[in-house]
């Protein structure tokens, strides 16, 4: 028996490893003593077996098992009543395996050993008889699971059988009592009952037909009321048994006997929703206790039943789905479970019931899930994080995204319907969730392009034929407003894969509407828009949001990257298509095919001859810049995209903001920067004088680049995102042209102006335009009046304008004047004040006048700030692609001065501007790891003196740091050109202010890093920096430098081969040192510390240390570092009443000169073994000379001996053998 004890102590283990591992053990051991079992006629009686000789009896299971599985098989039965951990689940398990591997006992015997032991009695609590309930109810199911219920083997050595019709019927029995004695038991002990008859449907025992009788007659004849259990075990049994006569036995509540019949599935809603599907009648079923969240197993069924079957193994469906699966969900779940008046908990059981079917749905039912009912309760509950059923909403759009990420066919399928007629055409929006724009990154190409033709059909649905035709008109302009909005959108997504097909059936279809009239279809065009024609016609408002849709998507385009391959390499390229063109260039072909098309389409609106020959000769620089050489490919491509956005920008622009001089700059630039070859012959050559006369317009005319760049810096300007990520593209791609006037004028755009003068330059401006307006209103016979453009501005200014209007009333009625009214006689004007009256309220009326100027002026000083400060921001971006793209370029040093001042000088409201200026100065130009070539010395050193000069003066730690960067980073520009006089001067200067000035702002940090980065530079400093101490005004700068200094020496490996200049040096350091802290000793207002002190002496000793590398000769070090000083300070600290109590000091003294007499005696130990060692090698040298000698003078005498020799090796081989 103590062999399985050990072996039942973890089956209640709440690891499930440890469970089933302990379950293998136990049954391992059994079924082994099991086989070495034999059974005896009459056995023999022992101490143990007298102790439960009635058990033994009772059971009779010791008759043909071991003692150690009979023990067993009472202790697994007895434990699961146990309410400890696991201990049900354990148990379970390993009664149902061993009962599967035993054949000596029978169901009856089993049976009545679960009833006994699960006995309820009056005296239990409540938690004893649930536990004794749940082992009764995992006692049977064990039974029915392990397959004994339905064992038709016999027993060894006997005619019993292990199983008959008696148990079945007694388990069965036994289950309905469960069901029906706790509500909360009902729906497990019928599940058992299901598995019981899935084991009885698949048995071939020999009272089969007796037991489905008796199963049928105790479910449908003795439990007359209909449960959601009751309906999943029908369904069972009308599968296995289809030929029973389940019309009579399902009546009255079904009147078809197929279950899942169309005029079944009321009452089958009604069971599902756990009410009574006879509603006349009294329920005597135990009624639930409390709402279960899990959903119930017989939906398992009902699904399994009413969906297709996937195929098996080999590819047949076993059968067909039973009803209408639309019917059963739209009766069952739509109207059923997200019902209006539903509660929460059964709508959440409907979303459980939908993500059920979600996996199991083909493509072609997908939209049946979709119901109206479900769409409604899933958009309000998703929308709004209070509802009671929010996170189970957003669990459904979860699925959804993870079904379509692995099918994503059927993504265009789920969009139709959440975008569809039960859904909402904003359903992101009205969610506040992103499951379109999710579902739609994980479609394939296939369903983009279908989502993309299901858009563009939504564009011709004609209205219907109703009598408000004015609101069809207005839903078709919002149905095609959406479609415009969807196609933007999937441009802008970059998590959509893209395709250049799909995309540019979008741009292709925005330009069409956006440009230009459909006047005839063309079915054969590669255009598709071109196929149909909108009926009703596009409104001016669709059109323009056409244009602007179209610029929105090519911004998108432009900032993207695409993957080209050439060749052996690939690089990722911003702006253009999968062939490498401009998706701008691409646009721009679509327009011109769509110009000469005039049979099919029209021109929005016409243009002028000067305005076509300007895009005309646009389009002929564009076809010239495809030759460039290859060494300016680049810029020839920077040129390409900004003169086509330029011109597709003027295509789309609106008639009162065209500016065709933008697009007559990008002409001239671009044809001087890349001018036509020169043809050879008559017509090619020119004069002298005609040749120097041009020579002498260009020497006018400002750089083709920085012609081209002043039009990036005008498209900065505006507020549109397509103008400015064409800018940043396009300066990326000529940075390699920028001069440096370029450069000047760029910087240019960053001073700081003054916000009156912009505004008055801004006035002025609008003056010259309105005065321009009137000459041609004055000229023309145009409809428009200045009446209108008025109207407009009072509009806008209303209230602002009847504030003014109240306070100029006010100051009538102070005065005793009542303000005219609109019915006033004009015969009575001249009667209203006189004289005194108007000279009586001229400064109140004039007060009033200027109060409103002023809130003009404010608004728009505030309005002016924030775009000039936005506009800088965009600037700062071109300098910043300047600086990654063209790292070595020497124009680099003219940025770095201006961004410097741009720090300092920006105040609180532009602290962004400031934050972005110091980044590209830290990190872009401060950190990187390339040095210009060719700057300009002259430049570079009066920008590092410009630089000290503000370090000495900086505001804050933070600007002191940043231009502490760009020293550093021009001191290495100037010691790349090997110039380092200017770098020592500025540094020298500087250290001076540090020590000598009070206010001085610098920090031992910028010094520091200059010694660290460029230590061959600083060594030069050595002895400023000595003197530096000597000069400082307070004992914590001098400290400092002596902080600076032992940087320095730290540095020394650093420098190569320094020696004499280091032993040469370090005598000043000595005498610095001794002098600062004998000074500090006499001094009795010192202000150097203990701490100072201890500091320096740190110094020290480093410098002895790295003295002694350089030199070998104690006497030199001696000479150097004397020594007797270090002992005479020890004993001038000892006996110092500021220092004294700090003894460390006086031990660092000492331990100096310790050093240095270690150092003595070393080299002397090192001279003696020198001395040693050259005396033994003499020694060794006499003896080999002996030795050889010795040699020389036996050689005769060896030659006549040899034969002895040889004799006397043979006679001494012999013997030894």
């Amino acid at each position: 028996m103590s062999t399985t004890l050990d072996l039942f102590w973890h089956l209640p283990s709440a690891s499930k490893k440890e469970r089933i591992d302990a379950s293998v053990k136990l049954i391992s051991a059994l079924e082994h003593f099991q086989s070495t079992f034999v059974p005896r006629d009459s056995p023999e009686s022992s101490e143990d077996e007298d102790e439960a000789r009635d058990t033994k009896k009772s059971d009779g299971l010791d008759a043909l098992n071991a003692q150690d599985v009979s023990y067993s098989l009472r202790r697994l039965i007895r434990g699961l009543a146990s309410p400890r951990e696991s201990s049900r689940l354990g148990f379970a398990v390993a009664l149902t395996e061993l009962l599967s591997r035993i054949d000596t006992v029978t169901c009856s015997q089993i049976l009545q050993l679960v009833l006994d032991s699960s006995k309820t009695q009056g005296s239990m609590t409540g938690q004893e008889e649930r536990d004794v309930l749940f082992a009764r109810l995992f006692g049977l199911t064990s039974v029915i699971r392990s397959g004994l219920l339905l064992r038709d083997t016999t027993l060894p050595s006997s005619s019993t059988v292990a199983s008959d019709l008696a148990s079945f019927k007694e388990v069965l029995v036994q289950l309905l009592a469960l069901g029906e004695k706790k509500s909360w038991l009902r729906e497990s002990a019928w599940w058992s009952i299901g598995l019981a008859v899935d084991a009885l449907s698949a048995s071939e025992v020999s009272w089969k037909n007796d037991a489905v009788d008796a199963t049928i007659a105790a479910i449908y004849s003795e439990h007359k009321i209909w449960t959601p259990e009751k309906l999943a075990l029908t369904l069972k049994l009308q599968s296995y048994h289809p030929s029973r006569d389940w019309k009579r036995v399902l009546s009255p509540t079904f009147k078809n006997p197929d279950l899942l019949s169309t005029e079944n599935l009321a009452a089958v809603a009604r069971i599902l929703k756990e009410s009574d599907a006879d509603e006349d009648k009294e329920s005597d079923l135990p009624k639930s206790g409390s709402w279960k969240p899990q959903l119930h197993f017989v939906w398992d069924t009902l699904l399994d039943q009413v969906l297709p079957q996937p195929p098996n193994a080999k590819g047949t469906v076993e059968r067909s789905p039973k009803g209408s699966f639309p019917e059963f969900f739209r009766i069952v779940v739509d109207e059923s479970l997200f019902a209006s008046t539903s509660s929460p908990e059964r709508k959440y059981w409907g979303f459980q019931v939908f993500q059920k079917a979600l996996p199991r749905v083909s493509a072609d039912d997908m939209p049946m899930l979709f119901t109206k009912n479900f769409m409604r309760s899933w958009i309000n509950h998703l929308s709004n994080s209070d509802r009671y059923l929010h996170k189970a909403a957003r669990q459904v759009a979860t699925d959804l995204q993870n079904v379509v990420k692995g099918n994503p066919t059927i993504g265009f399928s789920l969009i139709l319907q959440l975008t569809g007629v039960h859904g909402s055409r904003q359903f992101d929006r009205l969610t506040k969730t992103k499951t379109v724009e999710s579902i739609l990154t994980s479609m394939d190409e296939a369903g983009i392009q279908s989502y993309i033709d299901y858009l563009l059909k939504q564009v011709h649905d004609e209205p219907s034929a109703s009598a408000d035709a004015e609101t069809d008109i207005q839903a078709v302009n919002t149905r095609r407003a959406w479609v415009i909005d969807q196609l933007a959108a999937l441009v802008r997504n970059g998590a959509i894969p893209k395709s250049d097909a799909w995309i540019q059936t979008i741009l292709d279809w925005l330009a069409v509407h956006g440009l230009f009239i459909i006047a005839k279809k063309s079915e054969k065009s590669a255009i598709s828009a071109l196929r149909s024609v909108p009926s009703p016609a596009f409104s001016e408002e669709l059109r323009g949001n056409c244009r602007e849709r179209l610029l929105a998507c090519l911004a998108d385009l432009t900032v993207q990257t695409t993957l080209i391959k050439e060749d052996t390499k690939s690089s990722k390229v911003a702006a253009v298509a999968s062939d490498g063109r401009f998706w701008v260039s691409r646009v721009l072909s679509t327009i011109a095919e769509l110009e000469k098309d005039v049979k099919h389409v029209k021109p929005l609106s016409e243009v002028d001859e000067e305005e076509a020959e300007q895009r005309q000769k646009a389009r002929e620089v564009l076809a010239r810049l495809k030759d460039a050489p290859e060494d300016r490919r680049e810029a020839a491509r920077g040129v390409e995209l900004l003169l086509s956005a330029t011109l597709l920008h003027a295509y789309c622009a609106e008639v009162d903001d065209a500016d065709t001089e933008v697009l007559e700059n990008c002409i001239d630039g671009a044809s001087r920067m890349f001018p036509v070859e020169a043809k050879k012959g008559k017509k090619g050559r020119k004069s002298a004088a005609a040749a120097g006369e041009d020579k002498g317009k260009e020497k006018e005319q400002p750089e083709p680049v920085d012609v081209l760049v002043d039009t990036v810096i005008g498209f900065l300007e505006k507020g549109t995102a397509y103008v400015r990520a064409v800018a940043n593209q396009v300066f990326a791609l000529l940075a390699g042209s920028v001069q440096a006037s370029t450069i000047d004028l760029i910087l240019t755009q960053l001073e700081r102006r003054d916000p009156d003068q912009l505004m008055a330059d801004e006035d002025a401006n609008m003056d010259d335009e309105e005065d321009g307006d009137d000459d041609e209103e004055a000229g023309s016979s145009s409809s428009s009046s200045p009446e209108e453009d008025e109207e407009d501005e009072e509009n806008v200014d209303e209230e602002a304008d009847m504030e003014l209007r109240r306070k100029i009333e006010e100051a009538l009625r102070v005065n005793g004047i009542s303000a005219a009214s609109e019915d006033s006689e004009s015969e009575s004007e001249e009667e209203l004040m006189d004289d005194d009256q108007m000279l009586a309220i001229d400064e109140q009326i004039a007060a009033a006048f200027k109060a409103r100027a002023a809130e003009k002026r404010q608004g728009k000083d505030v309005d002016a700030q924030r775009e000039a400060t936005h506009f800088k921001n965009r600037v700062l971006d071109l300098i910043d692609i300047f600086v990654k793209k063209q790292p070595t370029s020497p124009l680099i040093v003219r940025l770095i001065f201006p961004l410097v001042e741009l720090v300092v000088s920006t105040g609180p409201d532009e602290k962004q501007l400031s934050d972005k200026a110091t980044g590209i100065l830290r990190n872009r130009i401060g950190k990187s790891k390339e040095v210009p070539h060719g700057v300009s010395k002259e430049d570079a050193t009066k920008t590092l003196e410009e630089l000290h000069n503000l370090a000495r003066k900086a505001s804050t730690p933070d600007v002191l740091a940043t231009l502490n960067q760009c020293s550093l980073y021009l001191s290495k520009v100037l010691l790349h050109a090997d110039d380092i006089e200017p770098v020592l001067t500025a540094y020298r200067e500087s250290l001076h202010d540090f020590v000598a000035r009070k206010a001085s702002k610098l920090s031992t940090a910028f010094f520091d890093d200059f010694v660290r980065r460029h230590p061959q530079a600083a060594w030069k400093m050595r002895d400023d920096l000595v003197k530096a101490s000597g000069d400082a005004l307070n004992g914590y700068r001098q400290a400092q430098v002596f902080r600076l200094v032992q940087t320095l020496v730290n540095q020394l490996q650093a420098l190569g081969d320094t020696k004499s200049e280091v032993l040469a040096f370090m005598p000043s350091l000595r005498k610095g040192i001794l002098d600062t802290v004998s000074k500090a000793c006499s001094d009795e207002s010192t202000s150097l510390q203990p701490a100072h002190v201890k500091d320096i002496l740190k110094l020290a000793l480093g410098a002895v240390r790295q003295t002694k590398r350089f030199t070998q000769s104690s006497d030199e070090l001696s000479t150097i570092w004397r020594p007797s000083k270090w002992t005479e300070l020890s004993n001038t600290l000892a006996s110092n009443d500021h220092f004294k109590a700090s003894v460390g000091l006086q031990a660092m003294c000492k331990q100096l000169v310790q050093l240095l007499q270690e150092s003595g005696t070393a080299v002397s130990k090192a001279k003696a073994a020198d001395k040693d060692k050259t005396n033994s090698k003499e020694k060794v040298a006499v003896v080999s000379k002996r030795k050889a000698a010795d040699r020389d003078g036996d050689e005769d005498e060896g030659v006549a001996d040899g034969g002895k020799k040889a004799r006397h090796k043979k006679a001494r081989k012999a013997k030894s053998s």
